[in-house]
């Protein structure tokens, strides 16, 4: 090959065959994205390519990690105005129209991920392969930084999908494999690294027609259909993202039910839609979750730590599920456990989590190899890492690690998973107590980005930064959390769930008390997740926090474990569960939920996000806000509770828990830390 022109990120070849290879390597960066420096290149590169005339135009990355990660999001941050906005898409979109427009074959070369912008600019080729490999990961998920696509995406997602399947891309935000995106149209070819190349190749040299969806899929654009699927995406929408919070995917679905059959006019409403999107408190909250996100990932980056080997005690619902988690990660890991029932299930579970994982046999295999039952505990002694997941007891976790750490070997990362015990206080079953850190995991574990990387006063900093890195190595997002009753996340989560537990006790109806929180933003209501928890390990966390903290746990709690209703688990909590999911009782028709019912829910939570400030549970305002949003889905178009505080204004919310405080007694009373706050 022939180097011929090189840009600042840019650069081409030319082969034998005439094909021109156009390879992304944006300078300065460990990732590829399309930031207005990186569009604008293009642009001009474009021209020259194709005065020449090639046989062919094949894109690709020479970064390892993926093609392209979408657009550059911090530059979203930067705009101000709509017209500023509309003028940076309106240059995207003309970068794409370009490509779209070449008079020759084009192909994207695909490995890692290919997100947003960059599957914008793969559907703009007339081609795409795709390398089969389980980091190829393609989609548009614009959806969850509160827009949708704006680089002429929505329209050309549905030209070569079909209306069904590229709406559901979008709308959702999900990622597909490379053998999905194949399945349903949306790469010409999947093919191993070695052969990516040749198939690049030969789609240029042999060029079939271009992916087109089938009969059915077209029919779902017909102006006749356009408005009945309208009306169904905007059903399966709202069940998940109200329009008041969400506005992105019912902007998508407007602009696609009315400008379907007139592409040019929906490549113009899609830009000046993302105009007015990127503008909105929704997506500068989404954006900024975002940068949290990458912020926790920062956290755990240690070069040279490579663990192989995780052995976890403890094989109930938490620890069972930690070990698959590491498991499907490509870890060797051993689960400690005596009970042989327990062991059983939490195997079982895993195969069901490598099932939906996995999907191809021949991995849910590998996947379940890995995960080696281990009833004497003879993994410990060859771990890189130890966790210790039993039961939320003191004693029992102090009397583990005596017997225990002995055996392992002298550099292993020995962690607990406890959610409210200090960790000076299991520190003093150790010898070296230097080196127990804590990695609390949230429930369910397959599902909950967040790990809680606890240091106690003895903690050492390398064994903290390993934690981290661990972590990261299992795709979690850590968060350096200080020792302290609860920690951050179950500290302040547990006033909300209280406050709950005492509404419903009064007599306010469950259904009601979960519909505010839901409205407010939260994933679930507070009910529903203290079922899903189980009401025994909200018991057990409450009595920890009201014994070191003050305060006092709910008598219908204690009430409701006595009689042996733990939640989801058993079949019955504050709801029954006859099919795994809640019926919630319909409240009587003449009544009405309490005017101040959201207050009493979601302001105990911002106030004990304040206690958690003043005393420096964790470093700044971020990563209390980073904490909550990851660790239990706290309304993430919110910016999480102190981003909300800022918003709403400490004097007018200081107010609002004042009024409760005189009507409804002290646990309201305002934080010290209020006055002290400084946003």
């Amino acid at each position: 090959m022939v180097e011929e022109i090189r840009g600042t990120h840019w650069y081409t070849e030319t082969d034998g065959d005439g094909i021109v290879w156009l390879h992304l390597d944006k300078a300065d960066a460990a990732t590829n994205v399309l930031s207005a420096e990186v569009l604008q290149e293009l642009q001009g590169l474009l021209g020259e390519i194709e005065s020449r005339a090639p046989r062919g135009l094949v894109f690709l990355s020479d970064k390892a990690n993926g093609f392209i990660a979408g657009a550059d999001v911090s530059e979203f941050t930067k705009l101000t105005d709509a017209s500023d906005a509309r003028r940076a898409i309106g240059a995207g979109q003309g970068v794409m129209d370009r490509i779209d427009a070449l008079p020759f074959p084009t192909v994207a070369m695909i490995h890692g991920f290919c997100l947003g912008g960059g599957l914008e600019l793969s559907l703009a080729c007339r081609y795409r392969v795709a390398e089969d490999a389980p980091a190829t990961r393609l989609g548009l998920p614009e959806v969850m930084l509160g827009i949708h696509p704006g680089f002429g995406g929505s329209v050309r997602a549905v030209r070569t999908l079909g209306a069904p399947a590229a709406m559901d891309l979008m709308l959702t935000g999900r990622t597909v494999s490379a053998r999905a995106a194949r399945r349903i149209g949306l790469v010409d070819h999947v093919a191993p690294l070695r052969h990516l190349r040749a198939a690049a190749r030969s789609l240029v040299l042999n060029p079939p027609s271009p992916q087109r969806p089938g009969l059915t899929a077209r029919a779902a654009g017909n102006a006749l259909v356009r408005p009945w699927l309208a009306r169904y995406l905007r059903r399966k929408v709202a069940a998940k993202a109200p329009k008041e919070h969400y506005p992105a995917p019912y902007a998508l679905i407007e602009i696609w039910e009315r400008y379907a059959d007139q592409p040019r006019r929906m490549y113009e409403a899609e830009a000046d839609s993302v105009a007015r999107l990127i503008l909105t408190r929704t997506a500068r909250n989404l954006v900024r979750a975002f940068f949290l996100r990458e912020r926790l990932k920062s956290a755990g980056r240690l070069d040279g730590y490579d663990p192989h080997h995780v052995h976890v005690v403890g094989g109930g619902v938490m620890g069972g599920d930690i070990a698959a988690w590491c498991a499907l990660q490509g870890l060797r890991v051993t689960v400690q456990e005596s009970n042989r029932e327990n062991l059983g299930r939490a195997i079982a579970r895993a195969h069901g989590l490598y099932r939906k994982r996995l999907k191809e046999p021949r991995a849910v295999q590998a996947a379940m190899d890995r995960l080696i039952p281990d009833l004497r505990g003879a993994g410990a002694a060859h771990a890189d890492v130890v966790i210790e997941a039993i039961f939320e007891d003191e004693q029992a976790k102090s009397a583990l690690f005596r017997e225990i750490v002995p055996r392992l070997k002298p550099d292993a990362l020995i962690a607990t998973n406890t959610s409210s015990i200090p960790l000076e206080s299991l520190a003093q079953a150790l010898d070296a107590p230097e080196r127990l850190v804590g990695l609390h995991f949230f429930n369910p574990v397959a599902k909950m980005p967040l790990v809680e990387v606890v240091s106690g006063p003895q903690t050492a900093p390398e064994v903290a930064a390993r934690a981290a890195a661990f972590a990261r190595r299992i795709d979690r997002l850590p968060l350096p959390v200080r020792s302290a009753p609860g920690f951050l996340v179950n500290r302040i989560l547990m006033p909300y769930l209280l406050e709950a537990v005492t509404l419903e006790s009064e007599g306010v109806p469950g259904a009601w008390i979960d519909r505010a929180a839901v409205r407010f933003g939260m994933p679930m209501g507070p009910l529903e997740l203290a079922d899903a928890v189980g009401l025994d390990v909200c018991l057990s966390v409450a009595g920890i926090l009201a014994e070191r903290l003050g305060g006092t746990v709910p008598e219908r709690l204690r009430g409701l474990v006595a009689a042996g209703r733990l939640g989801r688990k058993s079949g019955r909590g504050f709801y029954e569960y006859p099919k795994g999911k809640p019926v919630k009782p319909a409240p009587d028709k003449g009544g009405a939920p309490p005017d101040d019912l959201t207050d009493r829910l979601i302001l105990p939570m911002l106030d004990e996000a304040v206690a958690c400030l003043r005393e420096r549970i964790v470093d700044g305002p971020d990563l209390v806000d980073a904490g909550m949003i990851f660790g239990t889905g706290f309304a993430p178009f919110r910016g999480g509770p102190v981003e909300y505080i800022r918003e709403q204004g400490v004097g007018a919310l200081t107010q609002r828990l004042q009024r409760l405080e005189k009507a409804y007694g002290a646990r309201f009373a305002p934080d010290t830390g209020w006055s002290t706050l400084n946003l």
